[in-house]
Order: C-alpha cells, then sequence, then structure tokens
C-alpha cells in the first residue's frame, strides 16, 4: 500500500505533489477547486501538467476528491445539471495533475423512496461519464450512515457499478471509518466484511483507501475521524486490516487531523510501523 496523507493546494497542484514527498508519503489526496461549492474552475493547465510529470517521476499517486455539497443522489433539474458539471469538471482537473480518480461520496436521498433515490443516483452517474474520455476513474466512496443508512453497505456499491452504463469507469474508494461507524465493520470481526467482499468482487473495483480512526463506537453513524490508533478502531484492528491490504497496491490516504508540526509526518511513520507489522508473520 502506498502511504500518504490529505495536501492543500493552496500553493498550486505542483506544490502539493513536492509536499507530499517532502514528508516521505507514496500518495496524497487533494480537492481539485473549492470543497464548499460546485462553482466550475478554470485551472492552471501548465501547473496540472507540471503535477503530472513530477508524480510520475517519484511514482507518487495522486487522487482528487470533490466538493463536500456533491449529492449523487438530486432529482433532475437545475442542481442536478450544476452537479454534473461540476464533477466533470473535477474529472478534467484530475486527468490533467495525472490522477488516478475523482472521490465521490456514494449520495444521501430523502428516504422517502428508496428505489427512486438510488435511480437519481445512477442517472447522475451516466450523464456525467457518458461523455468521459479519459483515465481518471469516478470512485464511489462509503458512507457513515448519518441521515439514513444509504450507501453504507459493500452490497450497494457493487449493484451501483454493475447497473451502470460505464462499470469501466467506475471504481471504489473504501474510508475505514465510514465503514466502522456504519456498523458494517464490528470490532473483531473484521473477516465478515472481507469475506462478503470478496464474494460479491467488490475488491476488484477497490482502488483507494481513506485511513482514518474513528471517534465513536461502530454503529454509532457518526463520520468523525480520529488519529490511527486513537479511536474506537484502535491500533491492533488496523494491524489486522493492513494484515489483509498491506500488500495491495493502492493508495492509503490520511484524512486525519494534522500534527502538532503541521504535517501528518508522525502519523504517516506510525501507519508504516503498523503495516510491517500486519504483514509479520
Amino acid at each position: 500500500m502506498k502511504i500518504g496523507c490529505h495536501i492543500s493546494i493552496r500553493r498550486g497542484y505542483l506544490q502539493a505533489a513536492k509536499t507530499a514527498v517532502a514528508l516521505g508519503a507514496q500518495s496524497y489526496q487533494y480537492f481539485p477547486k473549492n470543497p464548499r461549492s460546485l462553482t466550475l474552475k478554470s485551472w492552471d493547465r501548465k501547473d496540472a501538467a507540471a503535477c503530472a510529470a513530477f508524480c510520475r517521476e517519484y511514482g507518487l499517486v495522486s487522487i482528487a476528491h470533490t466538493p463536500y455539497p456533491v449529492n449523487l443522489a438530486v432529482p433532475p433539474g437545475e442542481l442536478r445539471d450544476l452537479t454534473v458539471r461540476s464533477l466533470y469538471n473535477d474529472l478534467e482537473i484530475a486527468e490533467d495533475c495525472g490522477s488516478l480518480g475523482i472521490i465521490v461520496h456514494f449520495g444521501k436521498g430523502k428516504q422517502i423512496n428508496a428505489l427512486q433515490d438510488y435511480q437519481n443516483i445512477l442517472q447522475c452517474i451516466n450523464e456525467v461519464l457518458a461523455r468521459w474520455e479519459g483515465n481518471t476513474l469516478f470512485l464511489l466512496e462509503n458512507l457513515a450512515g448519518e441521515g439514513g443508512n444509504m450507501g453504507t453497505t459493500l452490497e450497494e456499491l457493487c449493484q451501483i457499478r454493475r447497473l451502470s452504463d460505464y462499470p469501466d469507469k467506475i471504481g471504489f474508494c473504501l474510508d475505514t471509518c465510514h465503514l466502522f461507524a456504519s456498523g458494517v465493520w464490528r470490532p473483531g470481526h473484521m473477516g465478515d466484511w472481507t469475506a462478503k467482499g470478496e464474494a460479491l468482487g467488490y475488491f476488484d473495483g477497490l482502488k483507494a483507501i481513506h485511513l482514518n480512526d474513528s471517534r465513536y463506537p461502530s454503529g454509532s453513524g457518526k463520520d468523525r475521524h480520529a488519529p490511527i490508533g486513537g479511536g474506537h478502531i484502535g491500533a491492533e484492528e488496523f494491524r489486522r486490516f493492513f494484515s489483509y491490504f498491506g500488500r495491495m497496491d493502492l493508495p492509503g490516504v490520511l484524512e486525519t487531523e494534522s500534527g502538532a508540526d503541521g504535517t501528518h509526518r508522525q502519523e504517516l511513520a506510525l501507519v508504516k510501523q503498523l503495516m510491517m507489522e500486519g504483514d509479520s508473520p
């Protein structure tokens, strides 16, 4: 696994990649534009191209995270149109930066008509990907269960991918905190969900991992990240996690708060240590 963390693009895309290398990271995540707005962005293509070249030179994997207001479950209309344009904009930026994919939260409906909510998600994804011909993937992320259970199960993600018009353009991002908070990952029962993931073919589409501990217990439905080993998942459970996932050629990115030095340097070292211990016989 290629361990990294989330990095700001405040000083540009290339500088974000350089910051990752300086921290000793092998991967990183970034917001391609304002994370709190669906407003389309005109970006510096030379900076993005330089970022892509730098990442290739250093074997660095980047992934882009779409803005928080994105909701794939929105019904047809003005907001859906804006969401589709915003996601396509993210794909274009990420492609220029040489990124593996854009990470998109599964989507939350109003829970009045769940079938319609799922149909809205499928339609939105299909609209985005209908004209997308780049290499950057559309990576669906599992949810924690806040405000409803939609998007928390591996079955849902696999089904959406299977039913989409463009399954080859879709992959998955597994968030450890979300999986734990939703109750899918129960303490001491990691084998239950990994076996289910294998049976579903979920891991065939897994392209990235968000490495986050959880401030709240399994099944709480609360999406609150904690430093690795400092939450309810705990260091021992992460050792088990890495014994299964550590050998996979995937970016594993921290989304936790930076340390006392303003970086994730110390936590990156801890994660690498836990991964080595999890890989030990």
